[in-house]
């Protein structure tokens, strides 16, 4: 590889490194510590693997929770360092409190405190290592566009906010519209002499119009796919790098988004993510139930109503049920008609903008996954008559009800209450992305999402 060719570590690439990396960073420097020094509580031998395999599963688990593995988050000094306090705190606290899998509380209290203060040294050495290395613009992906003039800036520039390592060097324009461009317009001519002296590594087709590029352009662009350079469309790579899908307000073809997650047809997925809502349903109730009271005559002095409502929300197929939610509005909040909530809405109460905050104002709704009407996770159920407003001008809309709505979703872990059309559809692609690509995974991803929102107070 020549000196001028820069490494490109692909997202997922990186997030498996940061897994891996901690896990070895910290099992290492225990490892030496428990053999130059006096250290007996954490020894790494094949008589007690598991205990390895313990502290690994707890540091990857927290370090999610607590998003070590958000790569805007790994590439900020500040906001790294706070994960891992947060990551190694919680790691250490309940590996010393895990029964049989680890081991026995040392009689040296001492030995705690450099159990503790190793991991938390390891990972920062680490992950300073990382920001200094690998998230430098050193170990950026060269890269060529091949689009319209006029849409070149906004599709970089909405990959960018992303993935600041995806640098587009320059673009071939498949029209002859004379644009200005923040992004350099190469010659069709000087296609493959640009490539090869740029060390280009991918080409992204961005054809929004399925307009043909020529045939001369089509033969150059197969030769580069035999030299190996990789060629995808912008739809792919948006997909990739947002995880969500490319669509906009006037589109309509929903073969684009074909096949739908085989999950969504296979019997086991569908019983044991039925029987996972049951469970976590009966588990949330029973959690509700025990702080009720308390929350009951809290909220007699701060919100001066009833305790719950109810309101009319569209679920799976398009079918109206009832929802269950904690009151956090004034009373008679919407007497001039249904409006969008916003993120600072003046008709929640104090008390109300706290139950949204930690979402304990949703826990009523457990009683309609139990009904069947909700699942735990899958898209907001909305009210008819914005599902209504937004389909009109959104005609993709109305996929989302292809599942059961969620008390939880892959678009309420990655964006904020939307209070507009541009904002639900934005939600939307989210929605959509989750339809497509659903499974155990991402459900898993989703769980965990949700407890770092609730810990982080970013409920709405």
């Amino acid at each position: 590889m020549s000196a001028s060719q820069r490494i490109h570590f692909e997202i997922s690439e990186r997030k498996v490194l940061l897994r891996l990396m901690d896990v070895f960073f910290s099992v290492f420097t225990l490892a030496l510590i428990g053999h130059y020094f006096q250290f007996d509580y954490f020894r790494v031998s094949q008589s007690n693997f598991y205990w390895t395999i313990v502290l690994a599963l707890y540091l990857v688990f927290f370090g999610t929770i607590f998003e070590m593995y958000n790569l805007q988050i790994a590439s900020n000094r500040f906001q790294i360092s706070k994960s891992i306090i947060l990551t190694s705190s919680v790691t250490v606290l309940f590996y010393l409190l895990t029964p049989f899998y680890t081991p026995v509380l040392p009689s040296n209290r001492l030995q705690i405190i450099l159990f503790f203060f190793s991991i938390l040294i390891s990972l920062s050495v680490w992950r300073y290592l990382y920001i200094i290395f690998f998230a430098s613009n050193r170990f950026v992906k060269k890269v060529l566009f091949v689009g319209t003039s006029k849409e070149v800036d906004t599709l970089v520039a909405e990959l960018a906010k992303f993935n600041p390592h995806y640098k587009v060097l320059g673009f071939i324009a498949i029209d002859e519209v004379p644009t200005d461009s923040l992004v350099p317009r190469i010659l069709e001519e000087d296609l493959e002499g640009f490539v090869r002296q740029n060390y280009i590594a991918e080409i992204v087709v961005a054809n929004s119009k399925n307009k043909l590029t020529s045939l001369d352009l089509y033969n150059k662009l197969l030769r580069l796919l035999e030299k190996g350079i990789v060629i995808r469309k912008y739809n792919q790579v948006y997909e990739y790098s947002t995880y969500r899908l490319p669509i906009q307000f006037e589109d309509r073809e929903l073969y684009k988004f074909f096949p739908f997650s085989r999950s969504n047809q296979n019997k086991l997925y569908v019983y044991y993510s039925r029987f996972f809502d049951i469970l976590f349903s009966l588990l949330g109730l029973i959690a509700f139930f025990m702080i009720a009271p308390l929350l009951w005559i809290i909220n007699l002095f701060a919100n001066k109503g009833s305790f719950f409502y109810t309101q009319e929300r569209i679920g799976k197929n398009g079918v109206p049920f009832t929802i269950y939610k904690m009151r956090t509005m004034v009373k008679d909040a919407e007497q001039n008609g249904a409006v969008f909530a916003t993120t600072n809405d003046i008709r929640i109460t104090p008390f109300g903008r706290f139950l949204r905050k930690v979402r304990l104002d949703e826990f009523p709704q457990f009683i309609n996954v139990l009904k069947g009407d909700m699942a735990i996770i899958g898209p907001r159920p909305e009210r008819p008559v914005f599902v209504e407003q937004i389909a009109n001008s959104i005609p993709l809309y109305q996929t989302r009800h292809v599942i059961k709505p969620g008390l939880t979703g892959w678009a309420q872990v990655n964006y904020p209450y939307g209070s507009n059309l541009e904002d639900s559809l934005m939600k939307l692609r989210y929605d959509l992305y989750y339809i497509k690509h659903r499974s155990l995974f991402l459900d898993v991803n989703i769980v965990v999402k949700t407890v770092s929102t609730v810990l982080f107070f970013r409920g709405q």
